[in-house]
């Protein structure tokens, strides 16, 4: 593809790797530190990461353990933790945080996979966008003359395999993490 093409290229692969931070974030029963990647809290007036200013482990399949490398941290994660959408109750014992992760519901589990399918379906409308913009500018440019009409086959085509192929590795992402949501 031409160096025109590169940026929808790079948006195309930019919202797929989107999509993977969302489906990171999605808690399948097991303890999962990406749940906490999009969780900022103040440290010294910067909205920073947890895992910036603490030590995250798993010591146990449903528990992440947070250990901020400054005590006075503590409440601060465990406030920006109560406030976040995660749906878990921090425990601290002045030093660590743990966050145990209850057993997922059936019906949670289900819940969770339309949620990956809806964010599934939103990616490929993304990607779809994309591919119209990139179409409309190779039609224009074809238009102006700057390629001719074979350029313009080629470039339609190779747009329409690039969408198919991430329409195809989305839908390989989405099986991948409802396969995780419904393994008990």
């Amino acid at each position: 593809m031409d160096d025109q093409f590169t940026i929808y290229i790079e948006k195309m692969h930019k919202t797929h790797d989107n999509l993977m931070e969302e489906l990171a974030a999605i808690r399948a029963g097991r303890a999962n530190p990406h749940v906490l990647d999009r969780i900022k809290i103040d440290y010294y007036g910067a909205q920073t990461p947890i895992a910036q200013v603490a030590n995250i482990s798993v010591p146990e399949a449903r528990m992440i353990q947070i250990q901020p490398w400054d005590k006075s941290m503590l409440r601060a994660i465990e406030k920006a933790i109560n406030m976040s959408d995660l749906g878990i109750n921090p425990t601290d014992d002045g030093s660590v945080i743990r966050l145990v992760f209850p057993e997922l519901t059936e019906e949670r589990r289900k819940e969770l996979t339309k949620d990956v399918k809806k964010k599934g379906e939103e990616a490929k409308i993304a990607i779809r966008n994309i591919r119209r913009d990139a179409m409309d500018l190779a039609k224009k440019l074809e238009k102006s003359s700057e390629i001719t009409e074979d350029d313009l086959k080629r470039e339609t085509k190779d747009i329409q395999d690039l969408t198919d192929h991430m329409c195809d590795k989305i839908d390989k992402s989405v099986e991948a993490k409802n396969k995780e949501l419904m393994t008990i």
